[in-house]
């Protein structure tokens, strides 16, 4: 069996084609893959790091597959046994969660334990080391096989349902800086997971692409369509020829007339919003009392939790130094030393995540009320639309930039404009758009689903 694999940068879906693809229906079901849903949220949560390498070996199937693993990956699982016995944890006791669970358990104990989202965030990362590109193998590989084994169980695993081809999405680049590189070596992660995943063929299109094939099924006529597909880690947009001349095919690259995209998506509105909009009550732009002001780097490392290299340094002990130093010389030691407990008690995460459930309110509301008591009882502010709107100003204007490029690359206006992608819903972006493109049309996708549908579609014609 084929499917189509969107795994996001803020949520991962799975989608199969009814009857398998031949003959019969041809409808794209997306599959419950995570507490009934058909979206699972892009994070994991370990008791220790040390013990992810240890759930990937276990929830492997095939004995060739999970024997070569283990020999390689010997020294980790050796250090999760030893972390097992220094913490009293028994063999049979679950050690690593992923989607919604790892938001329960970090939300339950986050001053303990592992936590990671937005994981395709880090894929592209220059400068790794070998550990460092083991761990995210691992990491990915966890959430594979969690999310097949998953899906496999929701239409009744057998030999015949056993998902053995995938397309999987990818953004036209993971990372802005030396992207080639990036690409490459975010491609090859996902693939060596995929593969200790348990599929036998693996294929990659383009999110913008696959998202404008969903939306292609239903064109009557051809069409050259602007894709702007606004995720979570990255925005592409790719100018195509549709319609019902082009969908049939299988290969699609004459079709496809201009690609461009950039490392900028909704997880930047969200640490945006939450440095300019909720940072201000843990110090930020305070001042010593010499009048100097200070260093706000500190507190914008606190919120790039999608960063891996300032969340290091944000939890580095020289950090720790740092704030107490600030905390004898501050005008404001209260605001500091809430800052300081949240950083003691890792609740920056959580900080970000009520940031982009804010930004989802302020789709639908020009301003809302934004409780904080998670942290300290009473802590609350109110944000409006306009406040986000400037905050996100300039990643707004990266992506209107791409669209500039597509369009030169294309040498064409598009006839219409699909925009999808959970952010494309922000207010803001639509009327960005619209300004940039007055009097071309705009559709809405399926901002969640059309990718995963379109790499189904993709799957289709490639496996069928």
């Amino acid at each position: 069996m084929f499917s189509g694999f969107d795994f996001g940068t803020s949520n991962c879906a799975m989608g199969i084609v009814n009857g398998g693809g031949s003959g019969g229906a041809s409808e794209v079901q997306l599959l419950p893959i995570d507490q009934s849903e058909v979206f699972m949220p892009s994070a994991l949560y370990s008791l220790n790091r040390d013990l992810i390498c240890e759930s990937a070996a276990l929830l492997m199937t095939d004995k060739q597959t999970q024997d070569d693993y283990v020999s390689q990956r010997k020294r980790q699982l050796a250090g999760a046994q030893r972390v097992r016995l220094s913490e009293d944890l028994p063999d049979d006791v679950k050690s690593v969660f992923v989607g919604q669970e790892a938001y329960d358990q970090y939300l339950s104990f986050p001053d303990e334990g592992y936590f990671v989202k937005s994981i395709k965030s880090f894929l592209g990362s220059s400068g790794l080391h070998v550990q460092a590109v083991q761990l995210f193998e691992d990491i990915v590989t966890v959430m594979m096989l969690n999310i097949k084994q998953r899906a496999e169980q929701s239409i009744g695993k057998s030999i015949g349902n056993t998902i053995s081809h995938t397309v999987i999405g990818r953004p036209v680049n993971f990372q802005g800086i030396d992207s080639d590189e990036s690409n490459r070596r975010a491609i090859e992660i996902l693939t060596v997971a995929a593969k200790r995943a348990g599929f036998v063929s693996v294929e990659f299109l383009f999110e913008p692409l696959a998202a404008g094939l969903d939306f292609e099924m239903a064109l009557t006529e051809n069409k050259t369509v602007l894709v702007v597909d606004v995720g979570g880690g990255t925005t592409d947009c790719s100018m195509v020829r549709m319609g019902p001349s082009y969908r049939d095919k299988v290969v699609r690259l004459d079709d496809v007339l201009g690609n461009s995209g950039s490392r900028v998506g909704g997880n930047d509105f969200d640490i945006q919003l939450a440095g300019n909009a909720f940072m201000p009550l843990f110090g930020i732009n305070s001042h010593f009392k010499d009048g100097r002001v200070i260093p706000n780097q500190v507190f914008w490392n606190a919120v790039r939790t999608n960063n891996v290299g300032e969340q290091a340094i944000f939890n580095s002990k020289e950090t720790g130094f740092n704030l107490q130093r600030y905390l004898v010389e501050c005008q404001k030691p209260d605001l500091l030393s809430r800052f300081i407990r949240m950083r003691d008690d890792k609740k920056n995460h959580q900080l970000v995540r009520i940031a982009e459930k804010t930004k989802i309110l302020l789709s639908e509301h020009t301003d809302c009320h934004v409780d904080l008591a998670f942290f300290e009882e009473s802590l609350a502010c109110s944000v409006t639309r306009e406040q986000f709107s400037k905050a996100v100003e300039r990643e707004v204007s990266s992506m209107v930039k791409l669209i500039d490029e597509v369009i030169s690359q294309a040498g064409c206006q598009p006839d219409l404009v699909y925009i999808t992608g959970g952010t494309a819903k922000s207010q803001v972006i639509r009327e960005a758009i619209e300004q940039k493109l007055e009097g071309i049309n705009i559709v809405d996708g399926d901002h969640f689903g059309s990718v995963a549908k379109g790499l189904t579609v993709w799957a289709q014609r490639l496996f069928s």
